[in-house]
């Protein structure tokens, strides 16, 4: 066994035929910061190109949070947008790229998710072959809550749950469990978290580690669920976001949220998130369902430089997660003055300077 430290917040080390990245910046929740997306993409590649890593095990080193996200506070409390954009291309450009990588990784890619899951951290697990949560998990993409919307191509995750649930989840961000993530998809496995360490011994031990290996060892570990809480409500989750527009919607969600106290929870937090994100969440969700994963990154980039340049985007890294008064001041402040044709504007090219395309995230279409 060896280990390198290739940065102080990524640990990276070969065991067996298993490549292990365990994430390691525990008082950030282990927020994504573009030096630790950087060491996970080489420990990816370089394992990816070598004959003896059958697998990779992506993993925390804290029992508190898998990952918090991506390190939104650093690019929302810049006072410039020029400054917050520049950020903003250098940290997205890498981090989709990377999401991308583990997309069409052909090796199994193996996820230990054991408490918080955010946003990005869902951008690093998501996308591989085999996403294992503990009983301790707690998912979510809660990013029209800050002015900004669901990256990380979860445009691409989300049309994949059952029914319409991934337009519930992407306009209002409702945690998911572990019997939640089994159910929308997010998860292939459970796994007791007190069974992590025995599985990961069992990985190591094995001599062959392809997709039916691997997935025949973690069923070993597996344990029983509960039945989820979306399984219970999808016909009226159908029924209410499965709308054709987003107008409609919201109308059916106030009349469902009158006779029901979980949609009336769901129709709160959707009040309370920036209208100008929620169209483009429900413009992004409705028009992707049969996108290319490179083409959702692609139109992802564009549309979070343009956020992360808006008033609303600063506005609600202040409110959320500097002051936490969670009174965010939105502009424009209401669902119907979001203009049609501004929401159209966040999907266009950059402009040959700045715009990005496959090769410019490193894609591997093959």
């Amino acid at each position: 066994m060896f280990a390198n430290e290739i940065e102080d917040y990524v640990l990276t080390e070969q065991v067996g035929h298993l490549g292990i990245i365990t994430l390691n910046r525990p008082r950030a929740l282990n927020a994504l910061n573009v030096e630790m997306v950087r060491s996970i993409a080489r420990a990816i590649e370089q394992w990816d190109g070598e004959c003896d890593v059958d697998a990779i095990l992506l993993r925390s080193g804290s029992s508190r949070a898998f990952c918090a996200g991506g390190d939104v506070r650093a690019i929302g409390t810049l006072s410039n947008s020029n400054a917050r954009i520049a950020m903003g291309r250098e940290f997205f450009g890498e981090e989709f790229a990377l999401n991308q990588r583990i997309n069409r990784l052909k090796k199994p890619f193996i996820s230990l998710i054991d408490g918080v899951a955010m946003g990005g951290g869902l951008g690093i697990s998501l996308h591989g072959s085999h996403r294992v949560v503990s009983e301790n998990v707690k998912m979510g993409m809660p990013e029209n809550l800050i002015g900004y919307f669901p990256d990380v191509g979860a445009t691409w995750f989300l049309n994949r749950c059952p029914g319409h649930l991934g337009r519930f989840l992407a306009l209002t961000g409702t945690n998911s469990q572990t019997e939640d993530a089994i159910f929308s998809g997010f998860a292939t496995h459970h796994v007791p978290a007190s069974s992590f360490q025995s599985l990961e011994s069992d990985l190591v031990a094995d001599s062959r580690l392809n997709h039916g290996a691997v997935d025949s060892i973690i069923r070993r570990h597996c344990a029983s669920i509960k039945e989820s809480a979306f399984e219970e409500k999808m016909d009226q989750i159908n029924e209410i976001f499965g709308q054709d527009t987003f107008e409609a919607m919201l109308c059916t969600l106030e009349k469902a949220a009158a006779a029901c106290a979980w949609f009336a929870t769901a129709h709160e937090t959707i009040m309370r998130s920036a209208p100008t994100s929620l169209h483009v969440t429900w413009k992004r969700m409705v028009e992707g369902r049969n996108k290319s994963i490179e083409t959702i990154l692609r139109d992802d980039y564009r549309v979070a430089l343009r956020m992360v340049a808006r008033e609303d985007f600063a506005e609600g890294i202040r409110a959320v997660l500097v002051d936490k008064d969670h009174a965010p001041k939105w502009k424009p402040g209401n669902l119907i003055d979001v203009n049609e044709n501004g929401v159209e504007a966040f999907l266009k090219p950059l402009g040959a300077s700045t715009d990005i395309a496959a090769e410019d995230l490193q894609m591997n279409t093959a």
